[in-house]
Protein backbone atom coordinates (compact mmCIF):
# COMPACT_ATOMS: atom_id res chain seq x y z
CA UNK A 1 0.00 0.00 0.00
CA UNK A 2 1.64 3.23 -1.41
CA UNK A 3 1.73 5.94 1.78
CA UNK A 4 -0.31 9.12 0.86
CA UNK A 5 1.68 12.20 -0.24
CA UNK A 6 0.85 15.04 2.14
CA UNK A 7 -1.76 17.43 1.28
CA UNK A 8 -0.70 21.46 2.62
CA UNK A 9 -4.23 23.38 2.31
CA UNK A 10 -3.08 26.67 1.62
CA UNK A 11 -5.63 29.69 3.23
CA UNK A 12 -4.81 33.23 2.19
CA UNK A 13 -6.18 36.17 0.42
CA UNK A 14 -2.73 37.21 -1.05
CA UNK A 15 -2.95 35.22 -4.48
CA UNK A 16 0.73 35.67 -5.18
CA UNK A 17 1.87 34.24 -1.71
CA UNK A 18 -0.64 31.58 -2.62
CA UNK A 19 0.68 30.78 -5.78
CA UNK A 20 4.26 30.71 -5.12
CA UNK A 21 3.55 28.52 -2.04
CA UNK A 22 1.78 26.06 -4.16
CA UNK A 23 4.78 25.95 -6.82
CA UNK A 24 7.06 25.48 -4.00
CA UNK A 25 5.21 22.74 -2.10
CA UNK A 26 4.43 20.98 -5.38
CA UNK A 27 8.19 20.71 -6.31
CA UNK A 28 8.67 19.53 -2.83
CA UNK A 29 6.46 16.46 -3.31
CA UNK A 30 3.68 17.86 -1.07
CA UNK A 31 -0.05 18.07 -3.29
CA UNK A 32 -1.80 21.33 -2.36
CA UNK A 33 -5.29 22.72 -1.92
CA UNK A 34 -5.68 26.35 -2.27
CA UNK A 35 -8.18 28.35 -0.60
CA UNK A 36 -8.89 32.42 -0.90
CA UNK A 37 -11.08 32.58 2.45
CA UNK A 38 -11.39 30.89 5.42
CA UNK A 39 -15.28 31.01 4.74
CA UNK A 40 -14.08 28.99 1.38
CA UNK A 41 -11.97 26.26 3.57
CA UNK A 42 -14.80 26.11 5.92
CA UNK A 43 -17.44 25.04 3.00
CA UNK A 44 -15.32 22.12 2.14
CA UNK A 45 -13.55 20.99 5.24
CA UNK A 46 -10.29 19.30 4.40
CA UNK A 47 -10.60 15.40 4.49
CA UNK A 48 -8.71 12.74 6.69
CA UNK A 49 -4.96 12.68 5.43
CA UNK A 50 -1.74 13.22 5.87
CA UNK A 51 -0.96 17.11 5.92
CA UNK A 52 -1.42 20.44 7.67
CA UNK A 53 -2.80 23.93 6.85
CA UNK A 54 -0.55 26.80 6.44
CA UNK A 55 -2.58 30.00 7.46
CA UNK A 56 -2.92 33.39 7.14
CA UNK A 57 -3.89 35.91 9.63
CA UNK A 58 -5.93 38.85 8.57
CA UNK A 59 -7.65 38.16 5.97
CA UNK A 60 -11.62 39.19 5.01
CA UNK A 61 -14.67 38.18 7.02
CA UNK A 62 -13.23 35.03 9.23
CA UNK A 63 -9.29 35.95 10.13
CA UNK A 64 -6.81 32.92 10.94
CA UNK A 65 -7.48 32.63 14.26
CA UNK A 66 -11.03 32.51 14.44
CA UNK A 67 -10.46 30.06 11.49
CA UNK A 68 -9.04 28.15 14.00
CA UNK A 69 -11.24 28.58 16.51
CA UNK A 70 -13.79 27.35 13.92
CA UNK A 71 -11.52 24.10 12.80
CA UNK A 72 -11.04 23.35 16.78
CA UNK A 73 -15.22 23.27 17.53
CA UNK A 74 -15.47 20.82 14.15
CA UNK A 75 -12.78 18.58 15.64
CA UNK A 76 -9.83 19.47 12.94
CA UNK A 77 -6.99 16.92 13.40
CA UNK A 78 -4.96 18.99 10.90
CA UNK A 79 -2.02 20.69 12.19
CA UNK A 80 -1.94 24.70 11.55
CA UNK A 81 1.11 26.88 10.66
CA UNK A 82 1.06 30.18 10.43
CA UNK A 83 2.32 32.64 8.18
CA UNK A 84 1.40 36.06 8.18
CA UNK A 85 2.30 39.38 7.60
CA UNK A 86 0.35 41.06 10.27
CA UNK A 87 1.84 39.26 13.69
CA UNK A 88 2.22 40.36 17.11
CA UNK A 89 2.96 38.69 20.02
CA UNK A 90 -0.59 38.53 21.58
CA UNK A 91 -1.67 36.99 18.20
CA UNK A 92 1.25 34.71 18.55
CA UNK A 93 0.37 33.39 22.09
CA UNK A 94 -3.49 33.16 21.07
CA UNK A 95 -2.61 30.71 18.11
CA UNK A 96 0.15 28.75 19.72
CA UNK A 97 -2.00 28.10 22.91
CA UNK A 98 -5.20 27.49 20.28
CA UNK A 99 -2.87 24.19 18.97
CA UNK A 100 -0.69 25.85 16.15
CA UNK A 101 2.43 24.01 15.76
CA UNK A 102 4.22 27.52 14.62
CA UNK A 103 3.61 30.83 14.18
CA UNK A 104 5.91 32.92 11.52
CA UNK A 105 6.11 36.06 10.31
CA UNK A 106 6.03 36.92 6.18
CA UNK A 107 8.71 36.94 4.35
CA UNK A 108 10.09 33.35 4.98
CA UNK A 109 12.74 31.55 3.77
CA UNK A 110 12.05 28.17 1.94
CA UNK A 111 14.16 26.45 4.02
CA UNK A 112 11.98 27.52 7.18
CA UNK A 113 8.76 26.95 5.69
CA UNK A 114 9.92 23.81 4.57
CA UNK A 115 10.98 22.94 7.57
CA UNK A 116 7.58 23.87 9.98
CA UNK A 117 5.58 22.15 7.44
CA UNK A 118 8.00 19.13 7.63
CA UNK A 119 7.57 19.16 11.47
CA UNK A 120 3.48 19.60 10.76
CA UNK A 121 3.00 16.62 8.99
CA UNK A 122 5.14 14.05 10.94
CA UNK A 123 3.17 15.56 14.06
CA UNK A 124 -0.09 14.46 12.59
CA UNK A 125 1.07 11.06 11.38
CA UNK A 126 2.19 10.51 15.25
CA UNK A 127 -1.21 11.65 16.34
CA UNK A 128 -2.54 9.82 13.64
CA UNK A 129 -1.02 6.41 14.38
CA UNK A 130 -1.73 6.87 17.77
CA UNK A 131 -5.04 7.55 17.47
CA UNK A 132 -5.43 4.29 15.24
CA UNK A 133 -3.72 2.57 18.58
CA UNK A 134 -6.14 3.62 20.54
CA UNK A 135 -9.01 2.56 18.09
CA UNK A 136 -7.77 -1.00 17.95
CA UNK A 137 -6.77 -1.40 21.72
CA UNK A 138 -10.89 0.19 22.28
CA UNK A 139 -12.16 -2.42 19.43
CA UNK A 140 -9.85 -5.29 22.13
CA UNK A 141 -11.75 -3.96 24.78
CA UNK A 142 -15.39 -4.30 23.19
CA UNK A 143 -14.49 -8.06 23.34
CA UNK A 144 -14.53 -8.32 26.65
CA UNK A 145 -17.35 -10.26 28.25
CA UNK A 146 -19.20 -8.63 31.65
CA UNK A 147 -17.30 -10.88 33.50
CA UNK A 148 -13.89 -10.37 32.19
CA UNK A 149 -14.16 -6.55 32.04
CA UNK A 150 -15.00 -6.80 35.87
CA UNK A 151 -11.51 -8.81 36.40
CA UNK A 152 -9.78 -6.37 34.37
CA UNK A 153 -10.19 -3.66 36.11
CA UNK A 154 -9.41 -5.52 39.16
CA UNK A 155 -6.39 -7.21 37.77
CA UNK A 156 -5.23 -3.50 36.85
CA UNK A 157 -5.93 -2.17 40.46
CA UNK A 158 -3.52 -4.74 41.64
CA UNK A 159 -6.07 -7.55 43.04
CA UNK A 160 -4.49 -10.79 43.78
CA UNK A 161 -6.34 -13.76 41.82
CA UNK A 162 -7.71 -15.01 45.59
CA UNK A 163 -8.63 -11.43 45.86
CA UNK A 164 -10.84 -10.83 43.40
CA UNK A 165 -12.41 -14.71 43.13
CA UNK A 166 -13.25 -13.61 46.66
CA UNK A 167 -14.98 -10.32 45.21
CA UNK A 168 -17.28 -11.83 42.46
CA UNK A 169 -18.11 -15.12 44.61
CA UNK A 170 -16.32 -17.63 42.49
CA UNK A 171 -13.46 -19.66 42.46
CA UNK A 172 -9.43 -19.07 41.92
CA UNK A 173 -9.76 -21.11 38.99
CA UNK A 174 -12.26 -19.25 37.09
CA UNK A 175 -10.20 -15.87 37.70
CA UNK A 176 -6.97 -17.83 36.08
CA UNK A 177 -9.52 -18.62 32.81
CA UNK A 178 -10.96 -15.13 32.48
CA UNK A 179 -7.77 -13.56 33.76
CA UNK A 180 -5.99 -15.65 30.60
CA UNK A 181 -8.55 -14.68 28.20
CA UNK A 182 -8.45 -10.53 28.83
CA UNK A 183 -4.65 -11.13 28.42
CA UNK A 184 -5.54 -13.06 25.09
CA UNK A 185 -7.87 -10.49 23.91
CA UNK A 186 -6.06 -7.47 24.83
CA UNK A 187 -2.98 -8.97 22.97
CA UNK A 188 -1.16 -8.36 26.09
CA UNK A 189 2.03 -10.52 26.61
CA UNK A 190 2.58 -10.09 29.92
CA UNK A 191 0.58 -7.59 33.32
CA UNK A 192 3.08 -4.54 32.60
CA UNK A 193 1.71 -5.01 29.03
CA UNK A 194 -2.05 -5.05 30.75
CA UNK A 195 -1.46 -1.79 32.44
CA UNK A 196 0.06 -0.10 29.88
CA UNK A 197 -2.92 -0.81 27.23
CA UNK A 198 -5.15 0.06 30.68
CA UNK A 199 -3.48 3.41 30.53
CA UNK A 200 -4.15 3.96 26.94
CA UNK A 201 -7.50 3.31 27.60
CA UNK A 202 -7.90 6.01 30.46
CA UNK A 203 -8.17 2.88 33.33
CA UNK A 204 -6.76 4.30 36.75
CA UNK A 205 -4.02 1.29 37.11
CA UNK A 206 -1.83 0.17 40.53
CA UNK A 207 -2.84 -0.23 43.87
CA UNK A 208 -2.01 2.01 46.75
CA UNK A 209 1.74 0.55 47.24
CA UNK A 210 2.27 1.31 43.44
CA UNK A 211 2.66 -2.38 42.94
CA UNK A 212 0.83 -4.74 40.50
CA UNK A 213 0.21 -8.67 41.57
CA UNK A 214 0.63 -11.33 39.73
CA UNK A 215 -1.02 -14.11 41.46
Amino acid sequence: MNKMPPVVHIVDDDASFRLATARLLQASGCHVAIYESATQLLEKPPSAGPGCILLDIQMPGLDGLQLQDRLGEMGNVLPIVFVTGHGDIPMSVRAIKGGAEEFLCKPVSKERLLQAIGIAVARYEEASAKREQLAALRACLSELTPREREVFEFVIRGKLNKQIAFELGTSMRTIKAHRHAVMDKLRAGSLAELVTVAGQLGFATGSAGGHIASH
